[in-house]
C-alpha cells in the first residue's frame, strides 16, 4: 500500500472513532471537580489518564459498532457516509483495529489501577453488548446508554480513589437519559428512512418519547438541585445551589431546540451550534469551580 493509501486509511479509521463525540467522555472528570481533587496534581494526572483510556475504549467500540451496523448505515441519509459503510475503510481492517484499541486501553488501565481496569472492562462489555443485542431492545437501549455515562463517571472516581455522592451518579444518569431520549425523538421525527436504519425506532411512538423527554428533563433538574444542597463534600453554606438555575437554563434551552425545531439527533453538534447551551455549560463549569475552590469548608 502506498503512503497516500496508508494516510487515507488512518484518516478513515480516525473518523470511524468519531472524534466529535469524544468530549462526552469529559464526564470522567466529574469526580475530580466535585471531590475537590483538582487541587491535587497527582489526581489531575490520573483523571486525565482515565479520561484518555475511556476515550480509547469508546473510539474502538465505535469502530466495532460501525462494522456491525454497516448494512443498516447504508440506508441512513447521513450514516451512509461513514467510512466503513461507504467502503473507504474495509471491515477486515477496521475490526482488528477496534479490538486492538479496546484491548490496549484495558491493558494500560490495569497497569494504572485495577479498579479502573475493572470499570473499563464493564464499560467495554456494555458497549459491545449494546452493539450486538441491546440496541434492538426498546427502553433497555436507552437505559444502557445512560448507564454507560454513569460507568464513565465511576471510572473517574476509581482512578483517583475517591467516593462520590450517589446524587452525582443520579444526575449523570438522568441527564444522559434525557439526551438519549431526545436523540431518539429527533430521529423518529425524520421519517421512515431514519427508522429503517435504526429498527428499534419502530417500537416507539412520538407521544411516548415526548413523555420520556419531559420526565427525564424533570428528573435531571430535580436530582441536580437536590445534589447541590445534600452532598456532604460541598460547601456547608449551600452556595452550590446558585448553579442550579444555570443548569436549568441549559436544559430548557436544549428542550426548546429539541421540541421546537426537532434539533437533537446529534447532541454533540447542537452543543457547539447553540450559543446559549454552550454558554450555560461554560458558565456552569466556571461557577462550580469557583464555589468549590473559594466557597468555604465542606459540610459533614
Amino acid at each position: 500500500m502506498t503512503r497516500r493509501g496508508l494516510a487515507a486509511g488512518a484518516a478513515a479509521l480516525l473518523e470511524s472513532g468519531r472524534p466529535q463525540q469524544w468530549p462526552k467522555n469529559l464526564v470522567v472528570l466529574a469526580a475530580l471537580l466535585f471531590a475537590l481533587e483538582f487541587r491535587n496534581a497527582d489526581s489531575v494526572l490520573l483523571a486525565a489518564a482515565a479520561c484518555a483510556l475511556v476515550t480509547l475504549v469508546s473510539a474502538g467500540s465505535y469502530v466495532i459498532n460501525d462494522v456491525i451496523d454497516a448494512p443498516l448505515d447504508r440506508r441512513h441519509p447521513s450514516k451512509r457516509r461513514r467510512p466503513i459503510a461507504d467502503g473507504r475503510l474495509p471491515a477486515r481492517a477496521a475490526l482488528p483495529a477496534g479490538l486492538l484499541a479496546v484491548a490496549g486501553a484495558l491493558a494500560l488501565a490495569f497497569l494504572l489501577s485495577r479498579p479502573l481496569a475493572l470499570a473499563l472492562a464493564l464499560f467495554a462489555a456494555l458497549l459491545l453488548g449494546y452493539s450486538l443485542w441491546l440496541k434492538h431492545a426498546a427502553i433497555i437501549e436507552l437505559l444502557v446508554i445512560a448507564g454507560g455515562f454513569v460507568v464513565r463517571a465511576v471510572s473517574g472516581a476509581l482512578a483517583i480513589g475517591v467516593a462520590v455522592s450517589p446524587w452525582l451518579y443520579c444526575c449523570v444518569f438522568s441527564l444522559a437519559l434525557f439526551l438519549a431520549v431526545g436523540k431518539r425523538w429527533a430521529e423518529l421525527s425524520r421519517g421512515p428512512q431514519a427508522a429503517s436504519a435504526r429498527p428499534v425506532l419502530a417500537r416507539y411512538t412520538p407521544e411516548f418519547l415526548r413523555t420520556l423527554v419531559m420526565l427525564a428533563a424533570s428528573t435531571s433538574v430535580l436530582s441536580y438541585t437536590l445534589y447541590t444542597f445534600s452532598a456532604p463534600n460541598l460547601p456547608a453554606n449551600h452556595l452550590m445551589m446558585l448553579t442550579a438555575p444555570i443548569a436549568l437554563y441549559g436544559i430548557l434551552r436544549y428542550l426548546d431546540a429539541l421540541l421546537a425545531r426537532g434539533d437533537g439527533e446529534a447532541p454533540e453538534r447542537l452543543l457547539w451550534r447553540d450559543r446559549g447551551i454552550l454558554a450555560s455549560l461554560v458558565v456552569w463549569v466556571a461557577a462550580c469551580w469557583a464555589i468549590l475552590q473559594f466557597g468555604g469548608e465542606a459540610g459533614s
